[in-house]
């Protein structure tokens, strides 16, 4: 029996705006540190727009009027009911597709994003600064990764299963190369070549961000250095948040698919386009040829994938 697409619409939907609302808090985290540890007149605002910037809120954040300080980007971040991807949309919309389809997920599923809707619905916006910020990112996280657990721990191995999959590692896909596109927007006025040995701390702070900092030290034993953390990020296949891993994940959920509804499609080939992508190249290469650009063509490969499972499992 196969799954309408609307259920499909729902889960892939769920799974992807949990994990952005994760994202999300990852996102702002990296910006707000790095405001805070710039020296240069003015950098604290370069770091908030270049975080912005590299999740495409520029525009809808310049539409506010308002100055890029701490406290403005963080509530737009968070909780601007008009900004799409803000933390309380994220959840909102996540609880919304979860309730249309109760009887396609798990009670425990359920119950983490429906108490956690209640929990976040509560929070005072003006009473979360500084240290209490840092708090509502970990908040979300944990929510995030309490969520997996029971994804992981009670879903049945279903075509349902492989649809939220598939919207996890697209979404994760999507904010790795964000994430490391945002330290391109930084470097771009200083640096001779994009991936320069520079401001290492900014690079460890982005390697906090996808909470790789611990693991890097496992592979590689000397200091933070910008080539081996791009490739930690990008290519090393064990890093469960770089993109050649996610690639392989989208690439395998998808193929899952093609299995449950007896064919591949257009949408099995974006995911094979986007692991080659990934595959087939080196940091020499993707540093000779731009960082920036590299990462641009693999967001727009990775939206493919997104647009082409939409059509191939009729979402609406």
């Amino acid at each position: 029996m196969t799954m309408l697409g609307r259920t499909a619409q729902n889960l892939y939907w769920l799974s992807r705006y949990v994990e952005r609302a994760e994202n999300m808090a990852r996102l702002l985290e990296v910006g707000y540190r790095m405001s805070l540890t710039s020296r240069r007149e003015g950098g604290s605002s370069e770091h908030l727009m270049s975080m912005l910037q590299a999740a495409e809120m520029d525009e809808d954040f310049a539409k506010k009027d308002r100055p890029a300080d701490v406290d403005t980007v963080a509530h737009f971040m968070m909780f601007d009911p008009t900004n799409p991807s803000s933390v309380f949309n994220c959840i909102q919309a996540a609880r919304t597709n979860a309730r249309t389809v109760r009887t396609a997920i798990t009670g425990d599923m359920w119950e983490t994003l429906n108490g956690a809707w209640l929990s976040f619905s509560q929070i005072k916006p003006r009473d979360v600064r500084g240290a209490k910020l840092l708090e509502l990112l970990e908040w979300v996280k944990h929510l995030s990764h309490e969520f997996r657990g029971a994804l992981l721990g009670t879903i049945l191995r279903d075509d349902g299963f492989s649809f939220l999959q598939a919207g996890n590692f697209v979404e994760r896909a999507d904010n790795t190369a964000r994430i490391l596109d945002m330290k391109y927007y930084v470097l771009l006025p200083r640096a001779k070549m994009v991936g320069g040995d520079l401001d290492i701390q900014q690079w460890s702070l982005i390697l906090r961000a996808a909470s790789a900092h611990r693991s890097y030290r496992h592979v590689y034993h000397d200091r933070y250095k910008a080539h081996n953390i791009a490739d930690f990020l990008m290519l090393r296949a064990e890093m469960p948040r770089s993109l050649i891993y996610c690639a392989r994940f989208i690439e395998a959920q998808v193929d899952t698919l093609a299995g449950f509804y007896g064919g591949k499609g257009e949408c099995n080939e974006a995911a094979a386009s986007l692991r080659s992508m990934v595959e087939g190249t080196t940091m020499e290469t993707i540093f000779a040829q731009g960082l920036h650009e590299f990462l641009t063509e693999f967001i727009a490969r990775n939206n493919r994938v997104s647009n082409s499972l939409s059509e191939s499992y009729n979402f609406y």
